[in-house]
């Protein structure tokens, strides 16, 4: 039994952001496990060579290139999808990305650069997929970040909407529960992304996360391993969040 449930055999995904990083991490997890994938992005190179390497390994891959703030590109998709493959079983809400300003030089048109692109992508996202989803389960993820979880000076309205992703999930696991969906969350930190950067903090594990350490955790979340998880976050940082202010020290001790 241990060696099935987190077989995806059948399912059908679609993944936000798979051309690179994370996404593609995911997107390729998931085709290993034996998943049909819906994949989008804006990088329209990155994602033909993911799109190439799914179908390599005997999987079907539906791809598009848009903009996830698109509200109506992202329907148009979900539907094209949804016919191509017979239906979605999974999302991933893996698209976003930020920069570093501080709150009070942030113009009108950055803040809401930010909110559509960390906020209102993913209700785009679950709303335009959720009709495709089959009558009795699914399963939905949001990629958030440890900054939902801690303030973050400097990315103050990146980490407000990462806060609010991972309240939606909560919230949609409820009103969703009674259709069988799960909604869940990964909360990352100290994995290189291209959305995000590639700084790598320390960690309480002494190492940096990789793309498929997330991609790992996300394939528990939406498989039959994880049917009776949802509206919670699992954090996939190295022991960052846990450690709080604590910083490893050199000696293998901790400092504040």
């Amino acid at each position: 039994m241990a060696g099935t449930t987190l077989r995806l055999d059948g399912r059908r995904a679609f993944v936000t952001g798979a051309a690179a990083g994370i996404g593609r991490a995911i997107a390729l997890a998931f085709a290993h496990a034996g998943a049909d994938v819906a994949v989008c992005d804006r990088d329209e190179s990155g994602l033909g060579s993911l799109v190439r390497e799914v179908e390599t390994g005997g999987r079907r891959a539906v791809p598009a290139v848009l903009d996830v703030r698109d509200g109506e590109a992202v329907r148009a998709f979900a539907t094209r999808a949804a016919s191509a493959l017979g239906g979605l079983d999974v999302l991933v809400n893996n698209a976003g990305g930020t920069f570093e300003a501080p709150f009070e030089s942030l113009s009108e048109g950055a803040e809401d650069a930010l909110v559509r692109e960390n906020w209102t992508s993913v209700t785009h996202c679950v709303r335009a997929t959720l009709p495709h989803f089959p009558p009795d389960g699914g399963a939905i993820v949001n990629v958030t970040s440890i900054e939902a979880h801690r303030a973050a000076p400097g990315y103050a309205v990146y980490a407000a909407m990462k806060a609010a992703q991972e309240n939606l999930a909560r919230s949609l696991a409820l009103e969703l529960a009674p259709r069988g969906i799960r909604m869940n969350c990964v909360a990352p930190d100290a994995i290189p992304t291209p959305g995000i950067g590639y700084a790598a903090p320390p960690t309480p594990l002494r190492r940096r996360g990789t793309p498929e350490d997330v991609a790992y955790a996300v394939l528990f979340l939406v498989s039959d391993a994880a049917a009776f998880v949802t509206g919670t976050t699992i954090h996939v940082d190295g022991g960052n969040h846990a450690a709080g202010g604590w910083r490893p020290r050199g000696d293998g001790g901790y400092a504040l």
